[in-house]
């Protein structure tokens, strides 16, 4: 007599595996790079109307997310602060850029209402900053002057080599390997093997633009600096979806095929942001942040 058929299902090691997405993905992340590199090289205005349209835009997001209505005109108007005040700081600095940005979160304030005032004021003054510490990590251009090493273009460089190969290592290798979930309640998809792999890419990448690109700085440094980067940037993207399960939604938007909105693809590179900021503001002061985080 033959054995019952068992009719539990069986472990399948391909079924966690999904790249339908995949094809969307590279192609958005090559526009996207492109669209970086340009910006970052050429500085200037340049690279304030890229960043000024792409942080308003994902503050676009934001808006839209806490209020749950359509854009209104208040709405509206917080977007082209934030814009402008991007494309204010290469003609009167930072200064100017974030008066642009107070004004903004006083308005946030003055036209919100009781139960998402602070969720609005909260964003403005969180992309207006991210847009201000962006700008003066890229500082003033200097490639086309020769001899001249142009601090603010290799740190952007590093700063995005390690969130893009951190996001990259992240998903294939979770997507490959699988198993224990990081944060089921808050972003179901992530897994600690995909963490650990992003972690791992991540910081290598960084540790070799380091090694390449300030050679004469200690590697240690380089490397704690990366890593710090790559699980900043993990954080960062939790973060954000705990911000969007608080709401509600699923994503923040649908602008970019194979990974939702500007939010979304940008929330690990926000925290990133900051760090680079912080650490070289503190060691090489607020007019050279770029040299400060690359020179030791």
């Amino acid at each position: 007599m033959s054995a019952p058929e068992d009719k539990r299902s069986q472990f399948n090691p391909l079924a966690r595996r999904s790249w339908t997405d995949l094809g969307p993905r590279v192609a958005s992340a090559a526009v996207l790079l492109a669209l970086a590199i340009v910006g970052l090289y050429v500085g200037s205005y340049v690279f304030a109307a890229i960043v000024g349209a792409v942080f308003a835009g994902c503050y676009r997001e934001w808006e839209r997310m806490v209020t749950l209505k359509p854009l209104t005109t208040a709405g509206g108007v917080l977007i082209a602060l934030l814009a402008v005040s991007a494309l204010v700081f290469p003609a009167f600095g930072p200064l100017a850029a974030l008066a642009l940005v107070a004004v903004a979160a006083a308005l946030a304030a003055v036209t919100a209402t009781p139960g998402i005032r602070l969720w609005r004021v909260g964003g403005v003054v969180f992309y207006g900053l991210v847009i201000v510490m962006l700008m003066m990590i890229r500082g003033e251009a200097t490639w086309n002057q020769p001899g001249t090493f142009d601090a603010g273009l290799w740190a952007g460089l590093m700063l995005g080599c390690v969130i893009w190969a951190t996001d990259t290592g992240a998903y294939f290798t979770g997507r490959q390997v699988g198993g224990e979930k990081l944060a089921p309640d808050i972003s179901p998809g992530k897994t600690w093997s995909g963490a650990i792999g992003g972690f791992g890419l991540g910081t290598l990448v960084g540790l070799i633009v380091w090694l390449l690109v300030v050679p004469h700085s200690p590697w240690w440094i380089g490397l704690l600096l990366a890593a710090s980067i790559s699980i900043l940037g993990q954080v960062g993207d939790l973060a954000e979806s705990a911000i969007k399960r608080r709401f509600r939604i699923k994503d923040s938007g649908d602008i970019i095929p194979g990974h939702g909105g500007l939010m979304d693809r940008l929330d690990s590179l926000t925290f990133g942001i900051a760090f680079l900021f912080v650490v070289g503001a503190l060691h090489g002061g607020f007019a050279a942040v770029a040299a400060g985080f690359l020179y030791w």
